[in-house]
């Protein structure tokens, strides 16, 4: 699915990524995550700013960044009703550029799904967080049992289809391979949901 049609998609979908995404558990999984935040943030793939009731409104001033105009707005509304201090770029993450070492966190909740090339967007993570900074991950992928990981290898091809995103994607393995290093990682619904604590190499 080229991005034209990727953007399209969920644009027509955005409202769909407000509340109903951030539904128990994964909202005790985000809030898990994104109390770490704090200084200036990246969010990457900010979708419809399901992340911001999260944030301490004291300690963040958050860059969000989309390529779908109208999850921009939704996220706008949700950081607004926050009060979490933010402005947003409708960019694709994987084109975009950014000075090196310009953030303190950056963070990705259920992104890595759908990039062409998850390892090169995680070296730009590397390289966009400063040298003491953090970069927080919760991210879906391959699952542990393997019953279910047989399931997703066979229905990734018309999910991938679908919805853009592939639903087998061993994301411990593709964090390993990229730049940036692994501090500590929890496992959760099959190990199906990652939540990921890391940190820049320089």
């Amino acid at each position: 699915m080229n991005n034209k049609r990727l953007i399209k998609k969920y644009n027509k979908l955005a409202k769909n990524y407000t509340t109903p995404v951030n539904t128990p558990p994964l909202a005790n999984y985000r809030k898990k995550i994104i109390k770490k935040a704090s200084g200036e943030v990246l969010e990457v793939g900010v979708g419809g700013g399901v992340n911001f009731s999260f944030y301490n409104k004291e300690k963040v001033q958050v860059t969000g960044i989309d390529f779908s105009e109208n999850m921009i707005k939704y996220a706008e509304k949700a950081a607004f009703r926050s009060q979490v201090k933010a402005i947003f770029l409708c960019e694709d993450v994987e084109s975009l550029s950014l000075e090196a070492n310009s953030y303190d966190c950056i963070i990705s909740t259920l992104t890595l799904c759908s990039y062409s090339d998850p390892v090169e967007t995680l070296n730009n993570f590397n390289k966009w967080c400063r040298k003491d900074g953090f970069i927080l991950l919760m991210e879906h992928g391959l699952s542990t049992n393997k019953a279910i990981s047989t399931f997703q290898y066979l229905i990734n091809p018309v999910f991938h289809k679908l919805s853009g995103c592939h639903c087998n994607r061993n994301i411990i393995r593709i964090i390993k391979k990229s730049e940036i290093e692994l501090t500590k990682v929890e496992r959760h619904m099959s190990g199906i949901i990652n939540l990921i604590w890391a940190k820049p190499v320089k």
